[in-house]
């Protein structure tokens, strides 16, 4: 499983004409899913998302995650995240995950993150997670903040 991160001062996900997702300060995370991705892989990536340290804190370190400074998260399905870019000059995407498991595995993320973060801190904003539409067109927006973006992989 692959999640690209990003942190910004908002994002949002548009299908069609219709915004379907909109977060304030916090993370815009593209998620790849992966042949080899399992349920403990899901569980993995939610704890490391939700605690991962790209906030700043009262000194200027990277200390706060996105649950410390009680941001939003806007996850969004990303198949291509998955592609083997090794050889040649066009994309595998024999690492993929096939649509029902990649379906599966990105629904089971949003739960096991709303439920952690849910009861780590009842003071998060409404809607603090949000997310893309599975299989969709998307157009995403977002304004990134720093630009800070890290690719985590469990």
């Amino acid at each position: 499983m692959i999640a690209l991160l990003q942190r910004v001062k908002f994002a949002s996900v548009t299908v069609g004409e219709k915004k379907i997702a909109d977060i304030q300060q916090g993370l815009l995370v593209l998620l790849g899913v992966e042949k080899k991705d399992e349920s403990e892989t899901v569980a993995k990536m939610a704890e490391k998302i939700l605690r991962y340290r790209v906030f700043a804190d009262e000194n200027d370190k990277m200390n706060l995650s996105v649950m410390d400074i009680k941001g939003s998260v806007l996850v969004v399905p990303q198949f291509t995240l998955a592609a083997d870019t090794h050889k040649g000059l066009r994309p595998s995407f024999s690492n993929a995950a096939d649509p029902e498991k990649g379906f599966a595995l990105f629904t089971q993320l949003i739960d096991i993150m709303r439920e952690k973060g849910e009861s780590m801190d009842a003071r998060l904003p409404a809607g603090w997670l949000q997310s893309g539409r599975f299989g969709a067109d998307m157009a995403v927006e977002l304004h990134n903040d720093g630009p800070v973006t890290f690719n985590l992989s469990v």
